[in-house]
């Protein structure tokens, strides 16, 4: 009965592991594996459209979960200013310290998951339970599916984050 139980789970887990082909989804590009993205809010899984993952730190982003851009001076600046530019400081303050919004600089995450650079993607990419909206591009605005950050900025967004602590998110 064991050994029958091990086979049931190791034939679902193969069931969840395929994809059709073709699907242009995360999970699998055409280059080979991607990461796969969750909601924060309920984890649930999060399709984000791999055209999307258009420059090489978003591609390797999508392939490996690691965020380039932390640590890069021009990202970094780039970053703070799209966080200026999309009125993040209202909730969370200039420095990403939290203000009505909740700090976004570790090591206490109001999302646990927001310590790594994925966590944080999936959280301001879809949104949150706790009243911050989709940020990501078509989910922001669904009136105009132009609106919204593409993943390459909102990695430059989370590099500047990055800046303020000790705290990377690539580990």
């Amino acid at each position: 009965m064991r050994i029958l139980n091990i086979f049931i789970l190791m034939f679902v887990f193969a069931l969840l592991g395929c994809k059709k082909e073709g699907d242009n989804t995360s999970g699998n590009t055409s280059s080979g594996s991607a990461i796969a993205f969750v909601t924060t809010q309920d984890g649930a899984p999060l399709t984000i459209k791999t055209e999307l993952f258009d420059t090489p730190s978003a591609k390797e982003f999508l392939s490996t979960g690691k965020n380039t851009y932390v640590g890069n001076a021009e990202a970094i600046e780039k970053g703070k200013k799209l966080f200026q530019l999309y009125s993040c400081t209202q909730c969370h303050g200039p420095d990403a310290r939290g203000q009505v919004g909740p700090s976004l600089i570790g090591p206490d995450y109001r999302y646990p998951k927001d310590a790594t650079n994925k966590g944080m993607f999936e959280t301001v990419w879809h949104g949150t339970n706790g009243g911050m909206g989709a940020k990501g591009k078509g989910l922001m605005d669904t009136t105009d599916p132009e609106n919204g950050l593409t993943p390459d900025e909102l990695l430059k967004i989370i590099a500047w984050i990055r800046s303020h602590g000790a705290e990377t998110g690539n580990s």
